[in-house]
């Protein structure tokens, strides 16, 4: 899962295989004379049993007055009418936007994700629905659950602790940042999906591992390097542009006095344009936290 797992964390649905054994996340803290963000990895969707805590984390959030994640109104009836209302085109069916080769590769990948409706479930989508449909549907059936993502755990454990959570994107933005994507990049996108489907688990289980031991190096590696040489103008657009909009709304944060915590996907603090590097640009120096 490489340039595809890039559109899964801007929709916040980074899904991700996480197996039960410890974790120790990447966490970096940002200090200046009266502010300090804390600025962690995360993955959106893992099985109940997965253990990924740490006392540097738990200190972390206790110390820190408020939570910000990529987004908080990702319930299900509105990204429902947000798919509705971005991600459809009746008007001219899938296939008809592919050559005969791809067509052919569409009925395989529906087939290998065992897509329920089969291929027929994807001709009204346009292509960055239909790849995303793909990608996500085989490790749905694997029985993961979305509400025991870190962002959304760190949200409850805030919100219990009369915290407040705020969103650094909201569900529209993410959805019509894709939606406005020339047809040429969400083309590409469907026809990385094929590999991901066929590629099968044995690339999710590498990122998985370099999660879990917060390998950035790896992660970057995984991640960012592919999407970076084959679409630099779409790396750009998910990565780079958001992660400088994301480093700008810290600074301006640390302008005022107080203690947060920034919960992000893993992938936007590993590489040369990290979410730490745009900050270094800004004037803001990052250290990463060991136990």
């Amino acid at each position: 899962m490489k340039l595809f797992r890039r559109l899964a964390a801007a929709l916040a649905l980074n899904f991700l295989l996480v197996t039960a054994a410890a974790a120790l996340p990447g966490l970096w803290v940002a200090k200046n004379d009266h502010a300090t963000v804390y600025l962690f990895g995360t993955v959106h969707l893992l099985p109940a049993d997965t253990n990924w805590k740490s006392a540097a984390l738990d200190k972390a959030l206790d110390e820190s007055q408020r939570l910000s994640i990529e987004i908080v109104d990702d319930d299900a009836a509105s990204m429902q009418t947000l798919v509705m209302q971005h991600g459809l085109d009746l008007s001219q069916p899938l296939s008809s936007k592919l050559d005969e080769k791809e067509r052919t590769q569409l009925e395989q990948a529906a087939e290998t994700a065992k897509l329920p409706g089969g291929v027929a479930s994807l001709q009204p989508m346009r292509p960055w629905l239909a790849a995303l449909t793909l990608t996500m549907a085989p490790l749905m059936q694997a029985g993961l659950d979305p509400n025991q993502g870190v962002d959304k755990l760190l949200k409850a454990r805030m919100q219990q602790a009369g915290k407040p959570v705020d969103g650094l994107e909201t569900a529209e933005q993410q959805i019509v940042m894709l939606a406005d994507l020339p047809e040429s990049m969400q083309l590409d996108f469907l026809r990385q999906s094929f590999k991901e489907v066929a590629d099968g688990p044995a690339k999710l289980r590498e990122l998985i591992d370099a999660w879990r031991s917060g390998n950035t190096a790896a992660i970057a590696h995984i991640e960012d390097e592919d999407l970076r040489k084959d679409s630099p103008l779409l790396y750009q657009r998910l990565i780079v542009e958001r992660n400088q909009a994301w480093a700008k709304t810290i600074a301006e944060r640390m302008q005022q006095p107080g203690v947060s915590f920034v919960a992000v996907g893993a992938g936007h603090l590993a590489g040369p344009d990290s979410l730490q590097e745009q900050l270094r640009k800004l004037g803001i120096k990052t250290s990463r936290i060991q136990e």
